[in-house]
C-alpha cells in the first residue's frame, strides 16, 4: 500500500508539473477549440499547358482563394483554356474578374477575343495587347480579392511587355512572360541589351529573392544548354538536374535562384566577363543574346 500511494503521488506531482509548463508556454492551448481555428487560404496559381511540344507555352489562372476572384494571365490557346475556366466557374470554384496579358505577341495575347465571347471580362495588359482595356503604369498595383498586384514594366522583348507582381502574405510570385525565363531570357525584337539588363538586372532583381518565377514557356532544358556552355556552378547543375527530372519548372525556383543559375542574371560574373571579352554589364548582355540566339 505504502508503494501504490508513493506511485501516484510521483505521478500527481509530474502530471502537476507538465501542466505548468504547458501553460506557461502558451495559456490558451489547453482550452482552445482547434475547429475555431479555420485555416486561412492565399492565392492559388494553376499552370495550363499550351501548345506542348511546339511553343510549349503556359497560362495561368490565379485565384484568391478567400474571395475566390481570379485572373487568367495570358489564355493565348482558347482551346487548351477554356475547358478549364468553364469547369472552374460553373462549379463556382472561381470568380472570375479579368483577363491579363504580359505583351502583345499573338501566343500570349492571341486568344482574347475568343475568350471574350464566353465571358465578358476587362483586359490588363500592354498598350499593344488585343482589346486591352487597362494599361497600369509602372509600379502601380491594384487588387485581386486580398492578392496585391504590382505591375512592372519591363521593355525590350517587346515595348509593352509588363511583369506582373502578386503578394498574398508572404506568398509572392512573379508572373514574366518572356521577359525572364526559367535559366534564362527572352529575345530583344523590339529592345536593345540595356533595356533587358535593367529589365532582369535591375527591376526584377530588385523583387525579395523568395519571390517563385513563373515564366511564359517552358524553355528550361535549352536553357540549360547554353548556361553551360557559359558557366559551371553549382547553380547551373542543379537547375540541369531538376530540368531532367521534371517536365514542368515553372513556380519551382526563385528570384534567388535565378540570380544564381541565370547567366543573364550574372552578367558582372567575372568568369563570364573574361569568356565573352567584355567587362560592362549591357556589353555582357548583348553578347550573351547574341551567342544564345546562335546556339
Amino acid at each position: 500500500m505504502h508503494n501504490f500511494t508513493t506511485r501516484r503521488l510521483i505521478l500527481g506531482i509530474f502530471l502537476m508539473s507538465s501542466f505548468a509548463a504547458v501553460l506557461k508556454r502558451n495559456p490558451f492551448r489547453l482550452f482552445a477549440n482547434p475547429i475555431a481555428r479555420p485555416h486561412i487560404r492565399g492565392m492559388h496559381i494553376l499552370s495550363i499547358p499550351m501548345w506542348e511540344g511546339t511553343g510549349n507555352n503556359y497560362a495561368y489562372l490565379v485565384t484568391d482563394d478567400k474571395s475566390k476572384e481570379s485572373v487568367i494571365i495570358d489564355p493565348a490557346n482558347p482551346e487548351e483554356v477554356l475547358p478549364v475556366l468553364k469547369d472552374k466557374t460553373d462549379s463556382g470554384d472561381i470568380k472570375l474578374t479579368n483577363i491579363i496579358n504580359t505583351h502583345h505577341h499573338h501566343d500570349h495575347a492571341g486568344g482574347n477575343a475568343e475568350i471574350l465571347t464566353y465571358y465578358k471580362l476587362p483586359i490588363i495588359g500592354g498598350k499593344d495587347c488585343n482589346k486591352v482595356t487597362t494599361t497600369p503604369s509602372h509600379n502601380s498595383t491594384f487588387n485581386i480579392g486580398s492578392i496585391k498586384v504590382t505591375a512592372l514594366h519591363t521593355p525590350c522583348h517587346t515595348q509593352d511587355s509588363i511583369c506582373f507582381l502578386f503578394e498574398d502574405g508572404p506568398d509572392k510570385a512573379v508572373f514574366t512572360g518572356d521577359t525572364l525565363f526559367i535559366g534564362g531570357c527572352g529575345r530583344f525584337f523590339e529592345g536593345n541589351a540595356a533595356e533587358m539588363h535593367k529589365a532582369l538586372n535591375e527591376v526584377l532583381a530588385s523583387l525579395p529573392d523568395d519571390t517563385k518565377v513563373y515564366p511564359g514557356h517552358e524553355y528550361t532544358k535549352g536553357n540549360v544548354r547554353f548556361a553551360k556552355k557559359v558557366l559551371d556552378n553549382e547553380a547551373i547543375r542543379k537547375l540541369e538536374e531538376f530540368a531532367q527530372a521534371n517536365k514542368e519548372t515553372q513556380g519551382k525556383f526563385t528570384i534567388g535562384d535565378e540570380k544564381q543559375h541565370n547567366v543573364f542574371m550574372r552578367v558582372t560574373d567575372p568568369n563570364i566577363r573574361a569568356l565573352v571579352g567584355h567587362d560592362e554589364p549591357v556589353e555582357v548582355m548583348k553578347t550573351l543574346r547574341a551567342m544564345k540566339d546562335r546556339s
